[in-house]
């Protein structure tokens, strides 16, 4: 009986780095609210965190434990009711500068997380989360739609060379006017065939003379509404995406309203800033006279916006965009020649030959980049009836011009964003264009946090069934199979170090058929030992010395044990690829458990088998039953 000393460190490193990363789940997590900036990039003082603390004592809300630290204020409180009083009482008071969100405060010693060791995600079902509800702006879906139809009416009439005396968009529809009612028939055969299917066309006459109402039918305004919700959908899912947040869920509720829910541990902070934001960029060119507009009524033709960065009058655009931010198909950040951040942008092929085609006879003027954010103002009220605080939104677009420069070369489908102030706003920027426009702002109409969806009672069951589970397999193998039992026995804990060590480390979440997975392996990593220790038996039965035994069994076992995990490690494969939710939380805790009850059923049950019995020179009877 032989055993390499490299094995003995190999083992010995990997149940020390696994002791190391499981640790940190004898750790609970405690709630608190995290306050941070609401812009990208603001840096905000200690001074934040004092006033957050007053604010507190002051509501009478008990705290302990408050720290500044990453740019954001992090308040430890005693249970999940403080909490919520908590985030209530801040968000009224701080203003709509910061984001207050909901949070679970790690209570891991420092060394730990100073090696990156951190405790396992729990599912929803589990443990909770946070749960926000956002509501989908279908009046600014409709508005966003009929922008963009109105450019492709003015496309076709002036292809046409149909004259419109005036053009107008609201809610209702666009209505056109003509000099006359043969320029208003001819305008309306042209529509019929170019935009007949999406609109209503309804001619009429009013104070301005013969006019064209537009007003999209029944079935163009449902597959608005769908597209908008459909497109958040995929714009949030790619934003949790980029995130790194594991197992979330994102679904529709009603005709207008997405749930996001997220298990875990996770920035909340971040995360809803970054999910609520409504960013889209457009390029429009620096209109003439720009440097000598200093305020009022700009132009015809032109709008006027602020400069981020400098103080001064605002920048004069040409109305028409180049581009905007839904041809945008990567956004990467980096750094310019002077050490700034940037933003490295790819368009689409449409969005190529607009920026060519508008750049090609614009060289040496400037064009400019403007930044669109859809937000919401909230102010509290207190009802005159009841007395009862209320909070009332009230919708607005922030806009300003992130960037101006002049056009060096005819422009195609990648060039740059400069001026940008920070590499955290960089950062933000090229998420949020590289993650999809959103088809319309959202607002959050609901945050908090919720409990584990099984039942408290029904989790401990199934904690308690597992423990009782691994203490009759514990047993078994002691009665069976004696001491080979008992080092079995061992190597079934290290097992589950190991599970619980790499669970952590990759970030994975722990569902409830997450816990079915590790039983499961509990199970077949007996049934590894049970198949080398019955070959041991039959060697012994045969008449094979006791040492000649131990290594025929470990060594003819090895290929059933091999090929038998093999293949549901596949199986664990398949079910991750095509299954979602919790059938890769069971996918995940099964494919990990079988590698880690590899390793332990092959080497670390050898190398104690080894420690046990391989220093004796002569052995009349082995302890295995």
């Amino acid at each position: 009986m032989q055993y390499s000393t490299w094995k003995y460190l190999l083992i010995a490193v990997v149940l020390i780095i696994a002791g190391l990363y499981a640790a940190p789940n004898l750790y609970p997590d405690e709630p608190a609210v995290q306050i941070t900036s609401a812009a990208a990039g603001t840096q905000l003082s200690e001074g934040i965190l004092d006033e957050s603390e007053r604010l507190l004592q002051e509501a009478g809300v008990s705290y302990h434990d408050g720290t500044f630290e990453d740019n954001s204020a992090l308040v430890r409180l005693d249970n999940a009711v403080s909490q919520l009083k908590a985030q209530e009482v801040l968000r009224q008071n701080l203003g709509e500068d910061y984001v207050v969100a909901l949070n679970l405060a790690q209570t891991t010693p420092q060394w730990l997380r100073d090696i990156g060791a951190r405790p396992m995600k729990l599912g929803l079902d589990l443990r909770g989360g946070v749960r926000f509800v956002l509501e989908v702006d279908m009046d600014k879906a409709l508005e966003q739609r009929l922008s963009n139809d109105s450019r492709e009416v003015r496309r076709s009439l002036r292809t046409e060379r149909i004259a419109v005396t005036g053009i107008k968009t609201d809610k209702q529809g666009i209505m056109l006017h003509f000099t006359d009612t043969d320029a208003r028939g001819r305008a309306q055969n042209v529509l019929q065939s170019a935009i007949g299917t999406r609109f209503n066309l309804q001619p009429t006459i009013d104070a301005q003379g013969p006019a064209l109402a537009l007003q999209y039918n029944d079935a163009t305004i449902d597959e608005i509404n769908s597209y908008a919700v459909n497109q958040n959908l995929t714009t949030l899912r790619n934003r949790i995406s980029e995130l790194g947040v594991a197992e979330a869920l994102v679904q529709s509720q009603g005709a207008n309203r997405i749930v996001v829910e997220l298990p875990g541990v996770q920035d909340t902070a971040e995360a809803k800033r970054v999910l609520g934001r409504t960013a889209n960029l457009e390029f429009r060119m620096v209109a003439d006279g720009s440097e000598n507009f200093t305020g009022g009524i700009p132009p015809a033709g032109t709008e006027a916006f602020p400069f981020e960065t400098l103080d001064g009058p605002p920048v004069l655009l040409e109305r028409q965009a180049i581009v905007t931010g839904d041809k945008v198909t990567n956004a990467q950040t980096s750094v310019d020649e002077n050490g700034r951040p940037e933003v490295n942008i790819t368009l689409d092929n449409a969005g190529g030959k607009l920026m060519q085609n508008a750049t090609r006879t614009a060289v040496g003027q400037q064009m400019a980049v403007l930044f669109i954010e859809n937000k919401q103002k909230i102010t509290y009220e207190t009802d005159p009836a009841t007395g009862e605080m209320t909070e009332v939104r009230t919708p607005y677009a922030e806009t300003k011009v992130i960037n101006r420069a002049n056009i060096q070369a005819v422009l195609g489908a990648s060039f740059r964003i400069t001026g940008l102030d920070s590499s955290a706003e960089a950062a933000e920027l090229a998420l949020l264009l590289r993650s999809g426009a959103l088809a319309a702002p959202m607002y959050f109409v609901e945050e908090r946090t919720i409990g584990p969806s099984l039942g408290q009672e029904n989790i401990d069951k199934g904690l308690f069934s597992t423990q009782v589970g691994y203490l009759l397999v514990f047993a078994f193998m002691i009665i069976f199979y004696r001491l080979f039992g008992l080092i079995a026995n061992i190597a079934l804990g290290m097992n589950l170090v190991m599970m619980i060590a790499i669970m952590s480390i990759i970030g994975s979440s722990l569902t409830l058929p997450g816990i079915a997975g590790i039983v499961l392996t509990i199970g077949m990593a007996v049934d590894a030992n049970v198949l080398i220790f019955e070959r041991i038996r039959e060697e012994i039965a045969n008449g094979v010395r006791a040492k000649s035994a131990i290594v025929a069994g470990f060594d003819r076992a090895f290929s059933s044990i091999f090929d038998a995990n093999i293949t549901t490690l596949l199986v664990a494969f398949i079910l991750f690829a095509i299954g979602s939710g919790p059938i890769k939380g069971f996918a995940i805790t099964l494919a990990i458990g079988i590698v880690s009850s590899l390793f332990t059923a092959i080497l670390v049950t050898r190398a104690l088998v080894q420690i046990a019995y391989g220093k004796r020179k002569s052995i009349k009877r082995l302890s295995i039953g």
